[in-house]
């Protein structure tokens, strides 16, 4: 509101504030002496601009897909990464942050580092189909997932995930749709992990490559992620509750230029502020069943129907 005494900050100039301040990582110190505003107030312009962004956008951006969204992102998965049935790559990163007050281990992750989790699902086009921002760092991988509202409604079937189909150029057997993660989670009827062990048979190596071809859309999606909005090249020193938001607008803010500018080749040659997760492996909803499903994947994946020409090369 204009007063007597002073002009008010007009929205654009709190715009311009809050996307420098996430796309160049810099301080509310900077942006003081950049464009003559208190730090207390930058504050507040970034944290109303944050919410702004995530309230505007997530309905546009990343709502919940529909059934025809769901085949879209199948069929990207088998055309880009030759991988059926897969509706997604999960994988959870750790975003630095400085210790906060009284929170004891909480944030302490085993990197020796404070940290809260980014778990997140994409597609095959490098955009966040969910997200689950907050955990603690101490957090593991499975935990996070199974406590998320996506993972309750994906066990639930009301997510609109198409029916279970055949894989690709087959008849038998009826498959259900997956999510594809890493050693982190513990395989389901509804997600596949890799094999663990090192003396595998070829079936198994060949599934854990071709497993880990479709999974590193999830890693290079937080690549993009990091080198576009490099507020997170540093530790977040700001409120728990401010840092969720910064995070939520940068996913959300991700989508919305991925959708209009593409992937350009480079903001993935190098991947900075994040590190990887190695959490030790948790069982979702194990059992015979779920090592059927990873087993007639396996079969597949050596069959003639679904065999690659350079998949043995890679082994």
């Amino acid at each position: 509101m204009d007063t007597n005494m002073r002009l008010c900050i007009p929205p654009n100039e709190k715009l311009a504030v809050t996307l420098r301040y996430l796309g160049s990582g810099c301080t509310f110190t900077d942006l003081h002496f950049s464009y003559k505003l208190g730090v207390s107030t930058i504050s507040k312009i970034v944290n109303e601009v944050c919410v702004a962004i995530w309230e505007y956008l997530k309905l546009l951006c990343m709502s919940l897909p529909t059934k025809e969204k769901w085949v879209e992102i199948i069929q990207g998965f088998e055309r880009h990464a030759n991988f059926p049935n897969c509706i997604g790559a999960v994988d959870g990163k750790h975003i630095r942050v400085v210790r906060p007050i009284d929170s004891g281990s909480l944030f302490y992750n085993y990197k020796n580092y404070f940290s809260i989790l980014l778990m997140a699902v994409c597609d095959s086009h490098y955009n966040f189909t969910f997200v689950d921002i907050g955990s603690f760092g101490k957090c593991a991988d499975s935990t996070v997932f199974r406590d998320s509202v996506f993972y309750k409604k994906l066990m639930n079937n009301v997510l609109n995930i198409p029916e279970d189909q055949p894989l690709t150029f087959t008849e038998a057997p009826i498959l259900p749709n997956v999510l594809i993660g890493d050693e982190g989670f513990g395989v389901s009827t509804k997600l596949l992990r890799p094999f663990g062990g090192k003396n595998l048979s070829v079936k198994k190596k060949i599934f854990n490559y071709r497993l880990s071809r479709a999974r590193r859309y999830i890693e290079c999606t937080f690549g993009i992620l990091t080198n576009k909005w490099r507020i997170f090249h540093r530790p977040l020193n700001v409120s728990m509750e401010l840092t969720e938001e910064i995070v939520k607008a940068c996913c959300v803010l991700h989508n919305f230029v991925r959708e209009r500018d593409g992937v350009q080749f480079d903001v993935i040659l190098t991947v900075n502020g994040f590190d990887e997760m190695h959490s030790p492996s948790f069982t979702i909803l194990g059992g015979r069943t779920a090592n059927d499903i990873r087993d007639q994947f396996a079969d597949y994946f050596i069959s003639p129907e679904g065999e690659l020409p350079w998949q043995y090369t890679h082994i």
